[in-house]
C-alpha cells in the first residue's frame, strides 16, 4: 500500500483516452463530468460544465466559496465511504461524487452532474441569486438550460463512472506494474549479458594463456631431453676417462718405482671418473623426474585447455539466451509503453 502513495492518475490512466470516455460517458447521459486527482486537482477538462455553474455561481466570489466547499464535502463523503455520493448542491443542482479507488485505496475522483432532478422554483433561485451576488435574471435564464434527470438516472449514472473507473483504474496499474517489471527485467539481462560477455572473454584469455603455458612446457620438455643428451656424453666421457684411469694404473705397475706418482694420478682419475658417473646418474634422475612432471602438467593443461574451452562456449551460449531475453524484455516495456 505504501507503492500506491506516489501512484498518480497519469500513471495508470490514459488521460487522453479517458478525456474521450468522459467525454462521450457525460454527453450521453446529459451532465457534466470531470476528473481530479486526491489532491482535487483537474487531470482532465470538464465537460461541458454550464453557464450557471461556471459564468455565474462560480464567477461569484460567494458563490465560489460554497462551490468549492460542496466539493470538498463530496470528495470527503466519497473518500470516507469509498462509493458514489449523490448530493444537492448549495445551489440546488444535484451532483456526484465517485472516488477512483485502486486496491481499496483512492487515488483521485470523478465529479460532475449540474443537473436537476424536478423543474425548479425559479423565485428561490432567484433569491438565491442576490444572496450570491449575481443578476437573477441572468441566473434564472441560465438555470433554464440545466438538464433535467430523474435522481435514479442520475445515481445510476454516477454508479457506472464509478465502476468504469475502478476497472480502468486496474488495468491500468497492471499495466503500470507490468512495465516496471519489463524494465527491471531488461536492465537486468542488459547488466548480466555485459558480465557474461566479459566472463567469456576472461575464460578466452585464460584458454590463450594456459596453450602458452603448454607451449612453455613443451619448451621445457625439450630441454630436459638435450640436458639427457649431454649426461649421456658426460657418462660416455667418465667411462673412457675410468679406462684411460685403469690403463694408467697398469702402466704405473709396470713402471714400478718410477712410476709411483704416475699411479696416484691415475688413482685420482679414476675417482674423478666414479664420481662424475654418480653426479651424471643423479642428473639423470633428476631430468627424469622433471621430465614426468611435464609430462603430467601438459596432460593436466591440456585438459584445462579443454574445460575451458567448453566454458567459453557454454558461456556465448548463455550470452546469447540472456541477449534474447533482454529482447523479450525490450518488447514487453514497448507493450506496456503502448497507449
Amino acid at each position: 500500500m505504501a507503492e500506491l502513495d506516489d501512484i498518480r492518475l497519469e500513471d495508470v490512466f490514459d488521460i487522453g483516452f479517458f478525456q474521450k470516455f468522459q467525454d462521450t460517458f457525460a454527453r450521453a447521459v446529459g451532465m457534466t463530468a470531470v476528473t481530479v486527482d486526491k489532491d482535487g486537482k483537474p487531470v482532465t477538462k470538464p465537460t461541458d460544465w454550464t453557464d450557471f455553474c461556471m459564468k455565474y455561481t462560480r464567477n461569484s466570489t460567494e458563490g465560489c466559496r460554497r462551490c468549492e466547499q460542496c466539493d470538498k464535502n463530496g470528495g470527503e463523503t466519497a473518500a470516507r465511504t469509498g462509493r458514489p455520493a449523490v448530493y444537492t448542491c448549495h445551489a440546488g443542482l444535484m451532483e456526484f461524487g465517485a472516488p477512483i479507488m485502486l486496491n481499496g485505496k483512492q487515488i483521485g475522483s470523478l465529479l460532475g452532474g449540474q443537473v436537476l432532478t424536478a423543474p425548479p422554483d425559479e423565485d428561490k433561485f432567484r433569491a438565491y441569486a442576490k444572496e450570491i451576488g449575481v443578476d437573477p435574471e441572468k441566473y434564472v435564464a441560465a438555470l433554464r438550460e440545466v438538464q433535467i434527470i430523474s435522481k435514479d438516472r442520475l445515481e445510476y449514472a454516477a454508479e457506472v463512472l464509478f465502476m468504469m473507473a475502478t476497472a480502468f483504474s486496474n488495468m491500468g496499474y497492471y499495466k503500470f506494474q507490468l512495465k516496471k517489471l519489463a524494465a527491471s527485467i531488461n536492465e537486468t539481462t542488459m547488466h548480466v549479458s555485459a558480465a557474461m560477455e566479459q566472463l567469456a572473454a576472461s575464460a578466452n584469455d585464460v584458454n590463450e594463456n594456459q596453450k602458452g603455458l603448454n607451449k612453455d612446457i613443451e619448451n621445457v620438455s625439450e630441454i630436459s631431453s638435450k640436458i639427457n643428451e649431454f649426461t649421456n656424453l658426460i657418462r660416455d666421457i667418465a667411462k673412457q676417462t675410468r679406462l684411460l684411469g685403469l690403463n694408467a694404473s697398469i702402466e704405473a705397475a709396470r713402471a714400478g718405482t718410477a712410476g709411483a706418482g704416475f699411479a696416484v694420478v691415475s688413482e685420482e682419475i679414476g675417482k674423478l671418473a666414479d664420481s662424475s658417473r654418480e653426479t651424471v646418474d643423479k642428473i639423470q634422475e633428476f631430468t627424469n623426474q622433471i621430465g614426468d612432471s611435464v609430462n603430467e602438467t601438459v596432460t593436466k593443461g591440456e585438459a584445462t585447455s579443454e574445460i575451458v574451452g567448453q566454458q567459453t562456449a557454454a558461456i556465448s551460449e548463455v550470452a546469447q539466451d540472456l541477449t534474447s531475453l533482454s529482447e523479450a524484455a525490450g518488447q514487453l516495456v514497448a507493450l506496456a509503453n503502448d497507449k
